[in-house]
């Protein structure tokens, strides 16, 4: 049922790399395996190799994109979350976020790759293998929607997220385990084990909008007339009469932070947590399947939340059983999953490490 898009022949794309992503490898792994494959695909590449922080964001944001046809990042997911977001700030925000994105995982997480590749129906793969099989996804030239996520902060910002919104446990070992990148994928096992070994709880409201009244597996089709938070990329229906030319789409399913929530959405009771995670893909990281009933564009945030009290040989367990995407099995009566539509999450204090897809945030009250 999902309808694709196909990339032109010969195809003109715009790379933007990231030479210290990972552990430092990217651009030899884009000249010694990507390259080869685009030129037999007839894909013409201009690469733009990121300096600091935020040059991608100023890129894409600034240039004249009609000169290509997709843009590929080739790099972890903070890149992505740079090009989003900085397609996002553009007076012409709705045509740019038509415009084909890639993903080549180049990084130590590399989450929306290993989602897509999974999506794909291709075996579990990392490394050099989960590069080739999404080169060639990009190769091939289908491409289809993705749902973002429209987050605000009790300071005033607007962010748009692809991968997930994450408090506690989770955004600490990202955080965390920042120190040592050089490990490749392996930082996160290391950056876990530390963080077991100074178990924290934070304290807080959780608030969401369930995704269908009885709460199942999956959400109901989605109704087209109906605008939603995490609309599709560029199809995002406007509340009519409320946009002016090129400003951004209506929150219309969050009431202003500093007010309750709106009568139909349920609050968590426990105000306790060792984790809070709002992802809307399948993989968190290349080894973990958290929600293996996510799609690219399911109109759905996948709520997970840990309640305080877990051992810390129960959690060890979890994030073991997630490697195989069957940690939901295990019937924990401290984790917590609902699809839902739209979340608020309220810390009690300014304590604790706040991520989008994987970046850090300020911790403060967030909605999406």
């Amino acid at each position: 049922g999902d309808n694709y898009g196909v990339l032109p022949r010969p195809c003109r794309a715009l790379v933007l790399l990231n030479p210290q992503s990972g552990s430092g490898r990217a651009l030899y792994d884009f000249q010694a395996v990507v390259q080869p494959m685009l030129a037999e695909a007839e894909m013409a590449t201009t690469v733009f190799i990121t300096e600091r922080p935020h040059h991608a964001h100023e890129k894409v944001r600034d240039e004249d994109l009609s000169q290509w046809d997709t843009l590929v990042i080739m790099s972890g997911d903070g890149l992505l979350y740079e090009v989003v977001n900085g397609l996002m700030e553009r007076p012409d925000w709705k045509d740019c976020m038509k415009k084909p994105l890639c993903i080549l995982p180049g990084g130590s997480g590399n989450a929306l790759a290993a989602s897509i590749n999974y999506y794909a129906g291709y075996d579990h793969v990392a490394k050099k293998k989960l590069l080739t099989n999404c080169t060639f996804i990009l190769c091939k030239g289908l491409h289809t929607e993705m749902d973002l996520v429209s987050l605000n902060t009790a300071s005033g910002k607007r962010l748009f997220s692809f991968l997930g919104f994450g408090w506690g446990f989770i955004s600490d070992v990202d955080i965390d385990s920042e120190k040592y990148r050089w490990l490749g994928s392996a930082r996160f096992t290391l950056g876990t084990l530390q963080c077991l070994a100074k178990l924290r709880v934070y304290q807080g409201r959780l608030s969401y909008l369930p995704a269908t009244p009885e709460q199942g597996p999956l959400p109901a089709p989605r109704d087209p007339h109906v605008p939603v938070t995490n609309g599709q990329a560029g199809h995002v229906l406007p509340l009519v009469g409320t946009e002016a030319p090129g400003s951004l789409p209506p929150d219309s399913l969050l009431a202003p932070l500093g007010q309750p929530v709106p009568a139909n959405w349920t609050v968590v009771p426990e105000e306790e947590f060792v984790l809070v995670y709002a992802i809307y893909q399948s993989h968190l990281g290349t080894n973990l399947l958290m929600a293996p009933g996510a799609r690219l564009h399911d109109g759905c945030i996948h709520l997970f939340y840990m309640k305080a009290g877990i051992s810390r040989v129960a959690l060890l367990k979890l994030f073991l059983a997630m490697s195989r995407g069957t940690h939901l099995d295990l019937n924990c009566p401290h984790l917590c999953y609902v699809p839902v539509r739209a979340f608020r999450l309220e810390p009690r204090v300014a304590a604790g490490i706040m991520t989008v897809d994987g970046e850090a945030l300020a911790c403060e009250p967030v909605q999406g």
